[in-house]
């Protein structure tokens, strides 16, 4: 009985279709364990032919499915970089970073290294803002505009800690200061002025609530750094060279814990403060709704501002070397290139980004980008140069002088100004734009007094060997 129950393959049907015809009729206890034990026999048969033995169950993966994942990883990379570096045409000008780097080795003529620097760093800008925009398709658009101001600085940042490594503290005060007028001015001015063209029908609005909390960080940071200057400037120290520095130690530990402050406040505490407005006729919807999905995952966008932000680093090295050469061969001074030209360098990526998101109609985005950059600059990296320079030795302080101080002072407040009603049209881009060319005139015919740059000098030779 036993025998005869396991089946064979010509007899499987068969049987089967007998057991069926047996089940019609009325069987016996034999009859009935017969037919139990062929069941059970014809499933363990039926399981074996399910797997066959030539694939085996937990094995390690074979070199064809190995081959199938590096495939579908070349084929992501591939499809990245089409899309980040061919997918604009203004990447035609990215050579210009090399050449400015064989420039350097090859000749000594510092205003082509300069100006092949500045040619090399505008894609690489652009194609920042793109990432970020990327980006923020997965974060939302209040940490999307906190990465790209990060981002952005990241470049000032490296360029404060190599001139403070060099002793060139004025150099550092003046190209962050450049970079909070640049961003306030020309980078929220352009950014209205194109929204406003492209969005004429209509005002554009922003979230009014969060540009009030900006503006009074930065008037933060305007007494920050005005102290000191005035504490210099009417002799009322106690011990002179001395005080004046350790107020703005104090100072910018103050501002650093006011600025972790503000992180928590905007990306936890109040996080329902920034989030975008909603127009009453529904034209951010109908943006909204145009838009195009992500082209880069989440990570990929990380890795690309990643590696942008790192060549923009490397090519701002040489254009800090260049500056005292580029200041001879284009007759320019020191203070215009420090202050004007080489934070629209440096600023170049949030100028980009800042226009590109205005003309989508996300200013939320652009207030983020031009105004949280400023307020990144003077409440973070300005306070985190002097203790760096506080680590290395160095009298870094929050005496920007009197002239930049009182500059940065009228530049917060027309922006406070302009930004209390929570609108933006092209007009009020037209003023910013306008007053920071003369911000940038008033630069052009200013210069440090002879002592201050005397000062300085002396202050580099006798701290150095500390």
């Amino acid at each position: 009985m036993l025998r005869s129950a396991i089946p064979s393959d010509n007899s499987y049907v068969t049987r089967s279709e007998g057991r069926k015809r047996a089940m019609m009729r009325p069987v016996d206890e034999k009859e009935s364990f017969a037919m139990e034990l062929e069941t059970i026999v014809d499933s363990s048969v039926s399981s074996v032919k399910r797997y066959p033995p030539e694939m085996p169950h937990n094995g390690p993966l074979s070199s064809v499915a190995y081959s199938w994942i590096l495939w579908r990883i070349l084929k992501r990379l591939s499809k990245s970089i089409k899309v980040v570096i061919f997918g604009t045409k203004i990447n035609i000008l990215l050579p210009f970073g090399p050449l400015s780097i064989v420039l350097h080795f090859l000749t000594e003529n510092h205003g082509l290294v300069f100006f092949f620097s500045l040619i090399g760093i505008t894609p690489l800008a652009e194609r920042l803002g793109y990432a970020t925009e990327q980006l923020a398709a997965y974060t939302g658009q209040t940490v999307g505009g906190l990465l790209n101001a990060t981002f952005g600085n990241a470049t000032e940042m490296i360029i404060a800690i190599y001139a403070l490594k060099n002793g060139m503290i004025r150099v550092v005060q003046q190209s962050l200061l450049g970079s909070i007028l640049s961003n306030m001015l020309l980078v929220l001015g352009c950014a209205f002025f194109a929204g406003g063209v492209v969005h004429s029908k209509k005002d554009q609005i922003f979230n009014k609530a969060a540009a009030v909390v900006n503006s009074g960080l930065l008037l933060m940071a305007v007494m920050g750094l005005m102290f000191p200057a005035v504490l210099h400037f009417t002799h009322s120290e106690v011990q002179y060279g001395k005080s004046e520095v350790a107020l703005s130690r104090f100072s910018s530990c103050v501002m650093l814990i006011a600025y972790a402050s503000y992180l928590v406040f905007q990306l936890k505490s109040h996080r329902n403060l920034y989030h975008p407005i909603e127009d009453e006729e529904g034209l951010n919807e109908a943006d909204s709704d145009e838009d195009e999905p992500p082209e880069l995952s989440q990570w990929e966008a990380i890795s690309w501002l990643a590696i942008l932000t790192l060549w923009i680093s490397i090519l701002s090295e040489y254009l800090v070397d260049a500056i005292e050469g580029a200041s001879d061969a284009l007759n320019l001074p020191m203070a215009f290139i420090s202050v004007i030209l080489l934070p629209i360098v440096g600023n170049a990526a949030e100028h980009a980004s800042a226009i590109m998101f205005a003309m989508k109609n996300k200013l939320d985005i652009t207030l983020g980008v031009a105004i949280g950059s400023s307020t990144q600059i003077s409440m973070f990296v300005i306070p985190f140069s002097v203790v760096v320079g506080w680590l290395m030795r160095q009298q870094m302080d929050l005496n920007f002088q009197l002239f930049e101080t009182a500059t940065l002072f009228i530049t917060v407040l027309v922006v406070a100004f302009m930004l209390q009603d929570g609108t933006a049209n092209y007009f009020k881009g037209l003023m910013l734009i306008l007053c920071y060319f003369i911000v940038a005139a008033s630069f052009y015919f200013h210069t440090d007094p002879e002592e201050i740059r005397c000062g300085d000098l002396k202050l580099v030779k006798l701290e150095a060997p500390e």
